[in-house]
């Protein structure tokens, strides 16, 4: 059995004077690819908060939150183990920047610094060898400035790998994107889970979620709704319920189409 990278016990989770999350348990695992799904304000930033350990829980009997298995954890371990990206990173790095100088800055753990870094020639073929494998290499001489929304996010995600984690976290990464930019995000998506890694991606948008992830948890008001495999949990019912909306789903090869009655709907 794989061991969980995130495990929570009936955990509640402040924020701003609100209880963010209710009474929460879960485990996510090393070798699986989960989708976190729910509406804005449903508690998704939360808890992607402390699978980051950027928060901890309430202090309460039988309450546990561990990252690895372990409940007081270094950052910069984490950092190693777990690639997270978030859209307001695309805001950390100034427009002048090279984007292969943006991918190695990751191995100091740094942003905004890279024109003062060296870099050893081996770790410069390290992120050549990641944004080629992204089909990104005709990037790696281009500013940071120059490039599409897209280009941008998937710029992040190569520098997130370039410690080979065990897990790559997604915030609502096709935010803002356009058609073109969020179809080869996606792609690139897929091409992670392909490669082996576990991926976590945090969404509101059930048509977004790809064949490759099989468990989708659903939130809704600080709690989890649902939990349990994709096809299961993306039924009209559960998704109705979620959105407060009368959907259907429909399937074609393992992607999930939601329509209401008035045609296709996109959350």
């Amino acid at each position: 059995m794989p061991s969980p990278f995130f495990t929570l016990q009936n955990a509640h989770v402040w924020q701003n004077n609100t209880l963010a999350l209710r009474n929460i348990s879960l485990n996510l695992f090393c070798g699986e690819s989960v989708a976190i799904l729910g509406a804005n304000g449903a508690g998704k930033s939360t808890l992607l908060k402390l699978m980051t350990g950027a928060l901890r829980p309430e202090n309460r009997p039988n309450s546990i939150c561990r990252l690895f298995e372990e409940e007081c954890w270094c950052l910069e371990e984490i950092r190693y183990r777990m690639g997270i990206i978030m859209p307001e990173e695309v805001d950390r790095f100034a427009p002048y920047e090279h984007v292969l100088d943006i991918v190695l800055s990751a191995l100091r753990g740094t942003y905004g610094r890279t024109g003062d870094m060296r870099f050893r020639n081996s770790e410069k073929k390290l992120a050549e060898k990641i944004l080629n494998q992204l089909g990104c290499s005709h990037l790696m001489n281009r500013d940071f400035g120059q490039l599409s929304s897209g280009e941008k996010r998937r710029t992040l995600i190569a520098r997130a790998l370039i410690h080979e984690p065990e897990v790559i976290v997604l915030d609502e990464p096709t935010t803002a994107l356009d058609f073109a930019g969020k179809m080869k995000l996606i792609h690139t998506m897929r091409q992670i889970m392909q490669a082996g890694t576990s991926l976590v991606l945090v969404t509101h948008d059930p048509c977004e979620i790809p064949p490759e992830i099989n468990r989708v948890i659903l939130i809704k008001n600080g709690e989890i709704l649902a939990d349990g495999g994709k096809r299961e949990i993306l039924s009209a019912p559960l998704l109705s319920e979620l959105y407060q909306l009368e959907l259907s789903v429909n399937w074609s090869e393992d992607w999930p189409s939601i329509r209401t009655n008035s045609g296709h709907f996109s959350i």
